[in-house]
This record gives structure tokens, sequence and C-alpha cells, in this order.
């Protein structure tokens, strides 16, 4: 599976200059190539990011998390989602799996890893227990 350079020019320009919040990424099955599909502004939050995530489709996510930590320090953490819906198509479900591993490691910089095949599973709760 091949990854669009402009999902690596982007990804870059969340984790160094956080121009973004959250980045979705698409596999084209035709073109065998992960792409960009959405992107998220600075200003927009974590239900802003879910709410851009297909309901019955395979998708990979980066969200850079915000947070204040028990000491009062502000700090981020680079989440890598694998969406992956139960009500999704199985032969797409078997290709985001195959390909994950490997697109994850074209992303530099990823902190936290997430699966999820529902959206309890990558619920504020979740990300936040995760990135302490």
């Amino acid at each position: 599976m091949a990854v669009h350079d402009d999902c690596k020019l982007r990804f870059l320009e969340l984790k160094s200059k956080r121009t973004h919040r959250f980045i979705v990424f698409k596999i084209e099955e035709k073109q065998k190539q992960v792409i960009v599909e959405k992107v998220g502004e600075p200003t927009q939050n974590y239900e802003d990011f879910t709410a851009s995530l297909p309901a019955d489709e395979c998708r990979y996510a980066v969200y850079d998390f915000d947070f204040v930590t028990a000491e009062n320090c502000q700090k981020s953490r680079i989440f890598f989602i694998a969406w992956s819906p139960d009500t999704s198509r199985v032969r797409s479900k078997m290709i985001y799996a195959s390909s994950k591993d490997r697109f994850k490691r074209e992303l530099d910089g990823i902190q936290v890893e997430l699966q999820a095949t529902d959206p309890t599973e990558m619920g504020l709760d979740v990300i936040k227990s995760r990135a302490s």
C-alpha cells in the first residue's frame, strides 16, 4: 500500500507547526494508496474530530490532544487511531488492518496508538486516560 506524500506533509505540519488539530486518512482502494481525507483546524475539538469519522467505514486518524497534567503542566500527545467499525465491510477491515503498521511507520512521532471499533472505545475519557 503506497502512502501519498501529502499524508507525511500534513502530519509534519501537525507535529511541528501545530497547524492542524487532526487528520483523517483514507485508503483509496483503486489507487492502492493512503490519502488525506480531512484536516481539522487547530480550533476544532475532539467532538469535531469524532464527527468526521464515518460510522460504517474504516479510517486511520491522527489527533493532537492537549491536556494539563496533575502538576499543572500543559502537554500534548499525538494519537494514532485505527477506526474500524463493526459495520464496515470485511474486505475494508482486512485492508486497513494489514496496512496499518506500514502506514504508521511513515508517520514519525506518534505517541499513543488506539484501535476502535465503536465510538465508546475512543471516547474522550479513554483518550485522557491514555494520554498521561
